[in-house]
């Protein structure tokens, strides 16, 4: 064994050493499906205004640690009930891992919980903090399996349960009396995280409901909403909560051109939440088209992609890749056998997507 090999054995965590990095495929000269970016770029007029704010930021200092202008835009256009305040992260993926290592360590090894298949960063980030992650399989429509759920919490007592709403890669829409009742069952003894990221298409939220529970956190992002490439997230919880996931967050966290590009967008968030709604319009027709092809089943939606079984998940990804179309072959994940998940996006990218996919099923 050589010193490097030796090096890493010594001083890595087993677990880290066995796991492979999270990976993102090159997407250039692609339709980018693959991802559940909004494909709408801003309008020219408001690019050219978001670039002076650009412009006039002051780099050669750090942010305002309080992100009070920021935060306060948030509270007023996203609905935070009154009394209530947000953390931000770099991505909703720091603010699960702020989450997270806020419940391990110390010899805890808590156990954290979530509906399977759904995002990969929450049985991930509970690896990397060395917390056991338990998965409670979607029924065969890809329903929260309530009772499933209700027995695994009184079995493993989860110290956090994270439901997106709508959940990721399936799209499902939770009814919302089965995640009261996990809520509700969780108790004083744990917390659970309604994941909104998918929110602007689900029209939908928990998050005027947080004064009713105080073990609830609504988490969001504006990724899904147009601006992915900023990388923004927060959470709201009941404040005495809050306070304790802040001992975790990274001071500056959030750089100050995120924090300019998202306050523009606060300002004009009419324009993305047009944009949210031909999305909607896109994914019904989307979903109609796909439903009428051979072999296709198209899973109910409330999110900005569509889950699809297809006669051959590989066979059609390689073809379509071979078009120069990308999507997500999510076969391999629990319950999802030949299943593939493709962003909503613009009709001409859509058209390309289905002209691609019907070749790959002849």
């Amino acid at each position: 064994m050589s010193f490097i090999d030796k090096l890493i054995a010594n001083t890595i965590r087993p677990e880290i050493i066995a796991d492979t990095p999270y990976t993102v495929p090159d997407a250039s000269g692609f339709i980018k499906l693959d991802a559940m970016e909004n494909p709408y770029p801003l309008p020219p007029q408001l690019r050219a205004e978001l670039g002076q704010r650009l412009a006039d930021a002051v780099l050669n200092r750090y942010p305002v640690p309080s992100y009070a202008s920021l935060k306060e835009r948030i509270r007023a256009r996203m609905g935070v009930p009154d009394g209530y305040d947000v953390i931000l992260g770099n991505g909703s993926d720091e603010n699960i891992s702020m989450m997270v290592m806020a419940i391990s360590g110390g010899g805890r090894r808590p156990v954290i919980m979530a509906p399977t298949p759904g995002f990969v960063m929450f049985a991930r980030s509970a690896m990397l903090a060395g917390a056991d992650f338990v998965g409670v399989p979607l029924d065969a429509d890809m329903r929260l399996d309530r009772a499933a759920m209700l027995e695994k919490i009184a079995e493993h007592n989860p110290a956090l349960v994270f439901l997106a709403y709508p959940n990721n890669p399936t799209g499902t829409l939770y009814d919302q009396d089965d995640v009261v009742a996990i809520i509700e069952a969780l108790g004083e003894h744990g917390i659970a995280v309604v994941d909104e990221a998918y929110g602007p298409f689900a029209r939908t939220s928990f998050m005027a409901r947080l004064p009713e529970f105080e073990n609830m956190v609504v988490m969001r992002t504006v990724s899904k909403l147009g601006l992915a490439g900023i990388r923004l997230g927060y959470m709201a919880a009941a404040p005495k909560l809050l306070e304790q996931f802040e001992k975790v967050r990274p001071p500056y966290n959030v750089n100050v051109l995120t924090q300019i590009a998202a306050e523009f967008a606060l300002d004009h968030i009419e324009v993305f939440n047009a944009q949210a709604d031909q999305l909607v319009a896109a994914r019904e027709q989307l979903a109609a088209d796909l439903a009428a092809l051979p072999g296709v089943t198209v899973f109910p939606s409330a999110a900005n992609f569509l889950l699809v079984r297809v006669p051959d998940a590989d066979a059609s990804c390689a073809k379509l890749l071979a078009n120069k179309v990308m999507v997500k072959n999510v076969s391999k994940m629990h319950g999802l056998a030949n299943c593939i998940r493709v962003t909503v996006s613009t009709a001409e990218e859509n058209a390309a997507f289905l002209h691609a996919l019907k070749a790959s099923l002849n």
